[in-house]
């Protein structure tokens, strides 16, 4: 059976009855209103703007349009690549000829931005509700670009993209780095502010340690059994080569949690 966009708008938890699904076109600019168009190298910034300007004239838009738009650009005659989705805050202006809307651009279906690529049935309708085309096919979904990793110096995630990073192919070349030191990494809990300073050497490097963070939240430390881990917030503090001692990478972490001052105010016991 072939995969069709509603159950993707379901699993972004976009309701189809609170949503529009719209399909841009190339124009330089619309007759009608005088809107400047958008082309192949529009920026996000003036694509946003071309979709909150909507014109006056435009029979059947509705009157009131829900708060979702799932946003499309046209690609080639029957097909259309998702752009974003956006959240309509309400209409802002209407003089008569233009309809300004407040819009924001969505986090909902980020992940398959400039990915996903569905089938265009009614080549004249440029937008449509979401029930209607929630049957329209998948046409393909493309593989997502790798990220750059940022540096060890740099790297501070959320619990959401530590899953990410040790399970999404986009984030191949940042394991590979994790792999390949041990060292201090500091745990915080953004809901008070308490850290948890940790370690891994010997033969656990700083990519397993954080798998086994990844899986269940807590890493097997009591410390943090029972807190929810959606709040913490991972980084590291030094990283060390693997065949560096033991002893030293233990002065480190003993180092830091004095620095932070972990055990008397974190999360740390010892």
């Amino acid at each position: 059976m072939a995969l069709s966009l509603g159950p993707i708008l379901l699993d972004a938890g976009i309701d189809p009855s609170d949503a529009l699904v719209i399909r841009h076109a190339y124009v330089r600019e619309h007759e009608d209103s005088g809107i400047s168009g958008i082309h192949a190298d529009s920026t996000d910034e003036e694509i946003l703007e071309y979709t909150r300007n909507q014109s006056a004239n435009t029979r059947r838009f509705p009157e009131g349009p829900p708060r979702y738009w799932v946003v499309f650009i046209r690609e080639g005659g029957d097909q259309a690549r998702l752009w974003a989705v956006v959240e309509n805050g309400g209409e802002i202006a209407n003089d008569g000829v233009r309809r300004i809307f407040d819009m924001v651009v969505s986090e909902h279906m980020a992940d398959l931005r400039g990915r996903l690529v569905i089938g265009w049935r009614s080549p004249r309708t440029w937008w449509m509700r979401a029930n209607t085309a929630a049957s329209y096919p998948v046409m393909g979904i493309a593989d997502a670009e790798p990220v750059p990793f940022p540096g060890f110096d740099r790297l501070v995630l959320d619990y959401a993209q530590l899953q990410a990073v040790m399970r999404d192919h986009r984030y191949a070349s940042w394991r590979t780095a994790l792999s390949s030191v041990v060292g201090i990494y500091l745990i915080t809990d953004t809901r008070d502010g308490r850290h948890y300073v940790g370690k891994a050497d010997g033969e656990e490097n700083i990519r397993q340690r954080w798998t086994v963070y990844a899986t269940n939240g807590h890493g097997g430390n009591v410390e943090l059994r029972g807190l929810d881990p959606s709040t913490f917030r991972y980084s590291l503090l030094r990283v060390f080569d693997p065949s560096t001692p033991t002893s030293a990478i233990d002065a480190s972490e003993s180092h830091f949690k004095v620095a932070l001052d972990s055990r008397r105010h974190g999360l740390n016991r010892n």
